[in-house]
């Protein structure tokens, strides 16, 4: 690549971020508000709109790798996202601020990431592809999760107390309910523009660093697994730690957790109902490392929130997961080197 070249794409990188710090903010504020508008608790939020938009980079490359017939890029940008989130943007989340930890995130939305990451791996090896019977099995799991929080959501509303209305409130609202309308229009607008420039914004970093990449001979698996896992993973990052920063711990928690779910069981799943993800002989035994190493992933954060008194996500764990991710990517950028060459 010329230098002209490498500018023109330097440039749609620094304009993807831009876009994805801006987007990240008033997608955050405008779940936020809609989470305390109608009374839903943050955490479902984290793991229902706010995974889903932050999920949808990571869709779109997927889905349309699979298409291509591209499966190194389609399940490398997935699993490689995932270990991403956890490792390197909880890391860096918990460095900016002790992350407080619901019971049910870790007992149960913690574990249950380990599990359908170890259904992938198992579904993977036993067929070398990921079918349309696979992708069916994955979409059950997902209606499955989506039941459970539709459980959660109704239980923490019933926990709430209920408190009684004097004349004067129920005068004011009904003053406040002329400008309701207008409030929640606000607040979607907010959340769609922010999606919008995330997607689009991500979408310009992948590639750019994508191009950048191709030019200086990486493989297949290394883009998706580093490059694109990265461009993909940024709207996480900068919702994470913008959640962080304003004290919505649930919403960053929820996020990853949710996003993670997402990332395995929608979007690898609908991958897998369009058009069969199939493996080669060479990549089956990458395609095991990476699950065994997205599994210890979730069993690392697992343990680094557990062994702590308050079961919070503190500094010391956030530093270890960072550490933990550098050497991973060396590891990987090394491995596809002696690989290639």
């Amino acid at each position: 690549m010329d230098f002209w070249s490498v500018a023109a794409q330097a440039s749609l990188l620094i304009v993807g971020f831009v876009m994805l710090i801006k987007g990240a903010d008033w997608f955050v504020d405008g779940a936020s508000m809609i989470a305390k508008k109608f009374g839903i608790p943050q955490i479902v939020i984290g793991l229902t709109i706010v995974a889903f938009g932050t999920s949808a980079p990571e869709a779109a490359i997927s889905i349309t790798s699979a298409v291509n017939n591209s499966s190194g890029l389609a399940i490398g940008n997935v699993l490689g996202s995932n270990i991403m989130n956890v490792l390197l943007i909880l890391g860096l989340c918990a460095i900016v601020t002790p992350l407080s930890v619901q019971k049910n995130t870790l007992y149960i939305e913690i574990p249950f990431v380990t599990v359908i990451t170890a259904v992938l791996m198992i579904m993977g090896v036993i067929g070398n592809q990921l079918g349309w019977i696979d992708g069916l099995i994955m979409w059950l799991m997902f209606i499955i999760f989506f039941a459970y929080l539709i459980i959660l959501s109704k239980k923490d509303k019933n926990a709430m107390p209920a408190l009684e209305e004097t004349p004067a409130e129920e005068e004011n609202e009904n003053k406040s309910n002329e400008k309701k309308g207008a409030e929640i229009a606000k607040m979607l607008g907010k959340l769609a523009v922010g999606i919008t420039l995330v997607i689009l914004g991500s979408q310009a970093v992948v590639n750019g660093a994508k191009t950048i990449a191709s030019g200086l001979g990486m493989s297949e698996s290394l883009i998706g697994l580093t490059i694109v896992a990265f461009g993909t993973s940024l709207p996480e990052l900068v919702t994470s730690i913008s959640a962080a920063k304003k004290g919505e711990a649930d919403l960053a928690i929820g996020n990853i957790v949710g996003s993670n779910i997402f990332n395995i069981l929608f979007v690898l799943g609908t991958s897998a109902l369009i058009a069969p993800i199939a493996f080669n002989s060479d990549w089956i035994t990458g395609f095991m490392l990476d699950n065994v190493m997205a599994i210890a992933t979730m069993i690392v954060l697992f343990l680094c929130i557990l062994l702590t008194k308050d079961k919070k996500l503190r500094r010391g764990g956030g530093i270890t997961m960072v550490a933990l991710y550098a050497g991973y990517f060396a590891w990987i950028v090394a491995k596809d080197f002696i690989y290639m060459n």
